[in-house]
């Protein structure tokens, strides 16, 4: 993986669950409220999101949301903050919460997410975005495209 993939995303960039009714919902709902499009997305089961977490050096199995800003990797509940953060409207007081502790925060994040499929179930089939929205979407078309023109 070359650098040039990486640095070639100036946005934020979202991992999602694409399994997970939830996460695509929680998708479409940060893509209704980001009018200047400042974030990207890719599901954790992408090849290309593994890649770039394999840059990051980033060992750990990820099974939630992850946002990946200015070379640093947040997750669970500080990435849920720090989304709300950029999203336009009253959702950027939501950010207050950050002074809570971590502990606690993300006690409550883990709970939520373990009953995710349980409370919203899983996908059965993808959505069909519009061009528009297509293109706020990292997939391995573009990896390949960036690989062979190395």
């Amino acid at each position: 993986m070359n650098d040039c993939l990486v640095d070639s995303y100036s946005n934020s960039i979202i991992f999602f669950d694409g399994d997970c009714n939830f996460c695509n919902k929680s998708v479409q709902f940060i893509i209704k409220r980001d009018y200047k499009g400042h974030f990207r997305f890719a599901s954790l089961q992408s090849t290309i999101v593994e890649n770039l977490l394999a840059h990051y050096q980033h060992t750990s199995r990820l099974d939630s949301i992850v946002l990946m800003e200015n070379g640093q990797l947040f997750t669970e509940s500080t990435a849920v903050l720090h989304i709300c953060r950029k999203l336009d409207g009253l959702w950027k007081v939501l950010y207050i919460f950050i002074l809570f502790p971590k502990p606690i925060r993300n006690a409550f994040y883990r709970w939520f997410a373990k009953n995710r499929y349980r409370f919203f179930g899983k996908q059965s089939s993808c959505i069909i975005p519009t061009p528009e929205i297509r293109k706020r979407f990292l997939n391995i078309d573009q990896q390949n495209g960036d690989k062979e023109n190395e």
